[in-house]
Order: structure tokens, then C-alpha cells, then sequence
């Protein structure tokens, strides 16, 4: 069946057809063939060569383009595989130029050939662009080659000649500046010096022979003899290990003298290490040395100059050591001179009353009027115990107070004091407490912390002539470094006790002085000055630190702080109430070891009207040989201050390496800090400040003796 027209079949014979047929056929198998070669071309050139589509936006600038076809070449040209994708999707950042150089060949039909720097694919591109296919399409073909390392060796080349030029520049520079004096080279094969006309000027050579080549032991002759030999072991060096080459020496030229000049030079050697040859340029450095030398003569003058100026200096320095120390040593005086003057006139006024009250018992005791001895004998005794206090204030001040620390609460202490605290600042002071719940237990003797209080309300009573609130409180406090540095206290635990007024208050200037001994504001007789200088003492020697905060019409508060007890507090023993006092029980006996016979006298005469047997001894040796012998002694009363190089702490521990139980009563008026063992008494010891009571010594005696004590046991 067929589908041709008759008209068709009329038109065009058969063998006309069949003609065309086999020429299409010969068309079509040229073209297959041309497509073939031009494949196989572009598969095998070295150049790269791509055709994309570039994609325009809306307001037709070009913005991205796609490799349609791409050879083999381009992927190892560019090094990557782009074939069907965009180039924003392996570089994102690529150049604006790339886009815009191919959109102007897509959009104008104009080839363009350019070198440029593609930073996401980090190469240099030697690029030829033409527009292929419909212009509707945007398609451009683009031929290109990696030429990143000619661009390279280009640059290499450029920095090299820039050097170079850099370098001739200088050289002429030198020269012009006569810097550079000459120059030499040495081929050292054939062992060829030639030299320039001003090398040869240097060392008073001919130049014709320095053109020529000149042997270079003529060269050397003209070298100072001192420095010949240094200048052939640093040419041999140089010359052995290759490299640079640099020495200063001295020649002489045509008028005579020797001149300094500097050699620098270079030796190149072959690869396997033999030296060929060996240039160089000579300096004039005879300037340079001649301002060396001058340079180094300063400099010892200087040197010179600055140790005479340091034991100048170090001797003004020890002079002015010397005048601060002897201010330092006026100001000491001074000090001791306000505190013995103001000691000596409350110690006269004491001692008036005293020496003329016994002086009056003795007359009416010769008169035979007895009735006045009684109020005699009240005054002596009322002036002992205000020296006694005085004495008191002054230990406590330069911290050598007899001290019995124990862990105490200071909250029951402050409650305990209360009511004595309000009798005694009267009733227009209101006095508050502010005690904290849990408050630590502080190491301290509880009697002089009750001393210190007291005082320092006295004190915040007359800072309120027209009445006034004071409080006390206390807190627990943890002081670090920093803090207790300005503090001047050591770091660590304590606990705070604080008495604020709402009185007229200090200004900086009374507050500076307010620890000084006898400083007061107060009138004349109506403070000895001694009572902040006491508490300040009494806190440092129990390891804390007392401060002032004050303003002027505010109030002052007053803060002891005191060192933290690890321990819990101890109970206060009920104190005697004034009985009868006891005696002693048949056979007790007491060592008394005091070197002062009036203070030995008082206590055996004490102890005998209680009835115990006394032993006496003057130093600590004759109370020693007593304690180690057979003796029954069920107390020792010891000085602690004794002649002989025993004191009394050391007999006592002496003892009780035979007598472990033996109980010691230490009295003393001094300080001593050989008593306490890591802050306090060891048991079975106790301590009694003299000047003392009479029913105090015999309360404490007996305290000290138990009832069950027997012979032997101790």
C-alpha cells in the first residue's frame, strides 16, 4: 500500500528519489564523521575548552552561567568537574568580573581575550570567550589555559629584577657616598685577584696591576702586621665553609699611615663544595672607628662617672638611715618621756597618799590614838589598789599583762555585765544588746575582756554629756588576706565585739592618737589616758585588733575582734563570796620560790595563818633541788621571773617530770608567754597577778589543794 501521491510520484521520477536518499544518507554520515573529529579534537587538545549558557536577571545583568560542555582539559585545567552545573554552586564568591566578561560576549556577540586571577579556583587563566549558536540562547564558548605558573615566574622574575635594581641602587649609592671604597674578585681555580681602581688606591697598589690580576700575597704585605694573621684565618674560613665573609683590619696607603677598612665579601661554591670564587667590596670604617673608640672612652667615663655617683649615693643613703634612726630614736624618747612623765605624776599623787597615811598610822600609833588608824589605813590601802590598776593599764598597754585565755562566750559574758554596765553609765544612757545567735566561742581572758568592756562604755557614756544610746554587739567574722592586711592581723576566724555610741564622735586627727598613752580629751583629773591604749594592748596580745569608726556629731563604735576558739567555752568557776577563809587540812605543805624576800614573808605568813607548812626558796635551782628530793609538797607558789638562768616555768615543768600531778600557783606581775601552751595554761596550773589580795591568795591555795590530796601523790 502506498502513501505517495500520484502528483508526488509524477514530480519526482523513482531513480530522482533514490538520488536524494543516498545523498542524505552521505550528508548525514559526514556530518556523524565531522562531529567524531571535532569530539576526538576536544577530547585530546591540551587546551580547556567549555561552552555555557550565561543567565541574566530580570533587569539583564548577567549573574550566574552553566557549563553545558566542557573537554577533558578543563576539568585538569580548572580542577574541577563542572560539566552541567552552575558555577555559583562550587564557587559562590567568585569575582564579579567573571560574570560580567562573559555576559558582555553572550549579549553583544563580541569575542574577548583577557588574563585574569579566578581566587575561588586559585589560579591565574589565559581566557579566549566567543558567542556560539542562536543568540537567544546566551551560549559562549571559552577556550582557556592554567597559566598560574607562568604568572608566578613572571612575578618571581619582577620581584628578582626590582631586588636587583634595589641593590644596584644601593651599591651606587655606597659608592657615591664613599661608603664602599672598592670592590675585588677572586677566582679561586686560578687563583685570579683582580681588583678596581679604587681597591687598589686602598692598599697603595698600581692599578694596572690590580686589572691585571695581582698576587695576593703583594695584597696582604700592605696589611698592619698586628693584623696579618687575623686576616689570613678569617680569609681561610671563609673560604673553607662557604658563604658570607666580613673583617676589619688595618692597611697602609700611598702617604705612609694605616687605615681601617672593612672587607665584605661572599665565597660560592659548586655543588659538590669546591670553593669558586670569592667577591667582594672594601668599606672605609677609619671614621666609624674613630668614633668607636671615642664612643668606648665615654662610656668608661661614664662607668667611672656612675661608681662614684652609687657610693655617693649609697653614702647620702646611709647618712640619711642614720638621721631617720636617730629621729626614729627622738620620737622613741619622746614617747617614753610622755609615758614616764605621766606614769611619775599619777605614781607621786598614789604614793603621797600612801607614804603619808603610814606615816600618820605610825604617829597615832605612838600616840596611842587608834581610833584614826582605821581611816589611815583605808586610805594607804585604796592608793595601793589604784596603783595596782595603773600598773594594770600599763602592762596591758605595752601587752605584757599576766593573761589567762580560756574559750569563752562572749555573748553570756556581755549579758552577765549588763546590769554593772547600766548602774554605771547611768540612767540617761539606754543601753542596747544585739548579741548573734551562734556566735563563736573566743580565746580570751573573760576578766580583762570584762575590763575592756566596761571601759569603753564608760567611754561612750561621757562621749553623751546629755545622754545617749549605747549597743553592743557581736558577730563572727572570716577576714581574708587583703583585709587583714590593712587590718595589720592575721587572716583567719574571729569573732566581733562592738560598742557604738550616738555621742559627739572623733575627728581623724583624735582617732590617729586615741591608742597613744595618756592622750585624752577629757579635762585635767578626769583621765589618765590610759584606758584605749589598754584595751588596744590587751587585744593584741590576744591575738586580735581593736578599730575606731567614728564621724564627728555621728557616735564612734568601737570593734574588738577576737581570734576564733576551736574548742567549746569553758564555765566560769563560782567565785568565793567572802567567808570565812579555809585552813588547811593536818600535814599540807607548800614550796614558795621568790626572790623577793618582803613577797616570800607575805605569802608564808598568809600560809601559816591557814595553817599549811611553808618551804621557801630565792631562786629556781633552790626550789628545784626541793621538788626532786623526798619532800611532801602538795603546791608550788612560784615567781616566774627568777635569778639563776631557771625561771619559774622551767622548774615547774622540771618537776613534774618526777611529780606529773604536781599543781603550780604561778604569781607574777609581768607578762610571761613561757606560761601558756598553745595559748593557754596546762591543767593543774592557774595564775595570780600580784599585787593580790590576801583572802585571793588563800581562796586560790585552796583551790588548788583537794581535799583527797594525800602525801606521795603529788
Amino acid at each position: 500500500m502506498s502513501f505517495v501521491s500520484g502528483a508526488a510520484l509524477n514530480a519526482l521520477s523513482r531513480a530522482e528519489l533514490e538520488a536524494e536518499i543516498l545523498h542524505l544518507r552521505a550528508a548525514d554520515a559526514a556530518l556523524r564523521e565531522s562531529e567524531a573529529r571535532f569530539r576526538t579534537i576536544l577530547e585530546t587538545v591540551d587546551a580547556a575548552f567549555a561552552i555555557v549558557q550565561v543567565k541574566f536577571d530580570a533587569e539583564d545583568r548577567p549573574v550566574d552561567y552553566r557549563f553545558l560542555e566542557a573537554n577533558p582539559a578543563f576539568e585538569r585545567e580548572s580542577g574541577v568537574n563542572l560539566r552541567g552545573k552552575w558555577v555559583t554552586e562550587f564557587a559562590p564568591d567568585l569575582e564579579q568580573f567573571w560574570f560580567e566578561t562573559y555576559g558582555r560576549v553572550a549579549s553583544t556577540r563580541e569575542p574577548a581575550s583577557f588574563e585574569s586571577y579566578a581566587k575561588a579556583f586559585s589560579r591565574w587563566f589565559d581566557v579566549r570567550a566567543v558567542p556560539v549558536g542562536d543568540p537567544v540562547d546566551r551560549q559562549i564558548a571559552i577556550i582557556f589555559n592554567d597559566v598560574t605558573a607562568r604568572r608566578e615566574a613572571e612575578e618571581r622574575l619582577r620581584a628578582s629584577e626590582a631586588l636587583a635594581r634595589a641593590n644596584i641602587e644601593r651599591v651606587q649609592l655606597a659608592l657615591a657616598a664613599g661608603a664602599i671604597i672598592g670592590t675585588w674578585h677572586w677566582d679561586l681555580p686560578t687563583d685570579r685577584f683582580t681588583v678596581d681602581e679604587g681597591f687598589a688606591r686602598s692598599f697603595g697598589l698600581d692599578p694596572a696591576l690590580g686589572r691585571d690580576g695581582i698576587p695576593l700575597a703583594q695584597i696582604v704585605a700592605t696589611v698592619h702586621p698586628d693584623d696579618q694573621e687575623g686576616l689570613a684565618g678569617a680569609i681561610n674560613a671563609a673560604i673553607a665553609r662557604g658563604g658570607a665573609y666580613a673583617h676589619q683590619y688595618r692597611v697602609r696607603r700611598a702617604d705612609g699611615r694605616y687605615y681601617w677598612i672593612e672587607a665584605n665579601g661572599r665565597v660560592d661554591q659548586a655543588a659538590d663544595g669546591t670553593p669558586l670564587s670569592f667577591p667582594g667590596v672594601v668599606l672605609d670604617v677609619e671614621e666609624r672607628r674613630t668614633v668607636e673608640q671615642e664612643r668606648d672612652r665615654a662610656i668608661t667615663q661614664l662607668r667611672a662617672l656612675t661608681e662614684t655617683l652609687e657610693q655617693r649615693v649609697s653614702e647620702r643613703t646611709a647618712e640619711l638611715m642614720n638621721t631617720e634612726e636617730q629621729l626614729r630614736q627622738a620620737q622613741k624618747m619622746e614617747a617614753v618621756g610622755q609615758l614616764t612623765g605621766g606614769l611619775a605624776h599619777d605614781f607621786n599623787n598614789l604614793l603621797a597618799g600612801i607614804s603619808g597615811s603610814l606615816e600618820l598610822m605610825s604617829t597615832r600609833i605612838d600616840q596611842g590614838r587608834l581610833a584614826d588608824v582605821d581611816r589611815y589605813m583605808a586610805a594607804a590601802q585604796g592608793a595601793t589598789k589604784r596603783a595596782a590598776a595603773l600598773t594594770h593599764r600599763l602592762l596591758a598597754f605595752s601587752r605584757r599583762q599576766t593573761l589567762a585565755p580560756k574559750g569563752t562566750d562572749v555573748n553570756a559574758l556581755v549579758e552577765g555585765m549588763v546590769d554593772l554596765i547600766r548602774r554605771t553609765v547611768g540612767p540617761s544612757v539606754q543601753v542596747e544588746t544585739a548579741g548573734l545567735a551562734g556566735l563563736w566561742p573566743a580565746l580570751v581572758d573573760p576578766s580583762q575582756l570584762e575590763n575592756a568592756l566596761l571601759n569603753l562604755c564608760i567611754n561612750a557614756r561621757d562621749a553623751m554629756p546629755d545622754g545617749g544610746r549605747v549597743t553592743i554587739e557581736t558577730a563572727n567574722l572570716r577576714i581574708a588576706s587583703p583585709a587583714a592586711e590593712r587590718q595589720d592581723m592575721p587572716a583567719g576566724e574571729y569573732l566581733s565585739l562592738s560598742v557604738s555610741d550616738t555621742g559627739t564622735g572623733m575627728t581623724p586627727e583624735v582617732i590617729a592618737k586615741a591608742f597613744d598613752p595618756f592622750f585624752t580629751t577629757k579635762p585635767l583629773g578626769q583621765g589618765t589616758g590610759l584606758g584605749l591604749s589598754m584595751i588596744y594592748g590587751f587585744a593584741k596580745q590576744s591575738g586580735g585588733q581593736v578599730r575606731i569608726h567614728s564621724e564627728v556629731g555621728q557616735g564612734t563604735t568601737v570593734t574588738l575582734y577576737l581570734p576564733h576558739h576551736r574548742g567549746g567555752a569553758e564555765r566560769d568557776e563560782a567565785s568565793p563570796d567572802g567567808g570565812p577563809m579555809p585552813v588547811a587540812e593536818a600535814g599540807e605543805t607548800v614550796l614558795v620560790v621568790d626572790d623577793e624576800p618582803s613577797v616570800r614573808m607575805l605569802v608564808t605568813d598568809v600560809l601559816g595563818d591557814l595553817g599549811y607548812t611553808a618551804v621557801e626558796a630565792a631562786d629556781g635551782a633552790g626550789g628545784l633541788k626541793v621538788l626532786q628530793s623526798d619532800a611532801r609538797i602538795d603546791l608550788l607558789v612560784t615567781d616566774v621571773g627568777l635569778p639563776g638562768g631557771l625561771n619559774g616555768r622551767q622548774m615547774a615543768d622540771a618537776a613534774r617530770a618526777t611529780r606529773p600531778n604536781l599543781r603550780v600557783l604561778f604569781i607574777t606581775g609581768y607578762a610571761e608567754n613561757a606560761l601558756l601552751t598553745n595559748g593557754q595554761l596546762e591543767p593543774g596550773m592557774a595564775v595570780l597577778t600580784k599585787p593580790f589580795a590576801v583572802e585571793a591568795l588563800a581562796s586560790r591555795i585552796r583551790e588548788m589543794i583537794p581535799r583527797s590530796a594525800r602525801a606521795g601523790d603529788l
